[in-house]
């Protein structure tokens, strides 16, 4: 995979899981209305996604000898891997009970930033074990903190 678009990919996919999954959490734990879970989750996946392609698109072009090509590729991929991978969450709220369905994605979740960084790990000649837990621990860490802003959410305006 080339450069542009390896940066594209891991951005969305880390982006797209953690971003989702704490605005999931917190939605959950302040509202526990389903309906407010997907709007969350496909404003995040459109709109987020369409942010976060600009960040990159400006961080790519802000380097010294980055040529055009690059630069949209890897806007074009992190727009795509934040889309799809935000989007996949959908799938257990439409299935399942919504308490069911939030720790059926925490756990799909982990489980993907998981397979990511032991590929990022290995690709790199680095410890796996030190790279996961770094990446499962901020990503359980946006988990928690989200749930309880939306617990704080609860308690202040309800």
């Amino acid at each position: 995979m080339k450069w542009s678009k390896r940066v594209g990919f891991n951005f969305g996919l880390t982006s797209g899981v953690i971003t989702t999954l704490g605005l999931m959490v917190g939605l959950n734990s302040s509202t526990q209305s389903k309906f407010v879970v997907i709007g969350g989750i496909l404003t995040i996946a459109v709109v987020d996604a369409l942010s976060d392609s600009m960040g990159i698109h400006l961080a790519v072009e802000s380097q010294d000898k980055c040529n055009t090509n690059h630069i949209w590729e890897a806007t074009s991929s992190t727009f795509f891997y934040k889309l799809i991978f935000s989007s996949i969450f959908i799938i257990p709220i439409l299935i399942f009970p919504l308490q069911k369905a939030v720790l059926i994605s925490i756990l799909i979740g982990l489980y993907i930033i998981f397979a990511n960084s032991l590929f990022l790990a290995r690709l790199n000649e680095i410890s796996a074990k030190k790279v996961i837990i770094e990446h499962l621990v901020l990503t359980c860490i946006v988990i928690i903190v989200s749930h309880f802003i939306g617990h704080g959410i609860l308690a202040i305006f309800n």
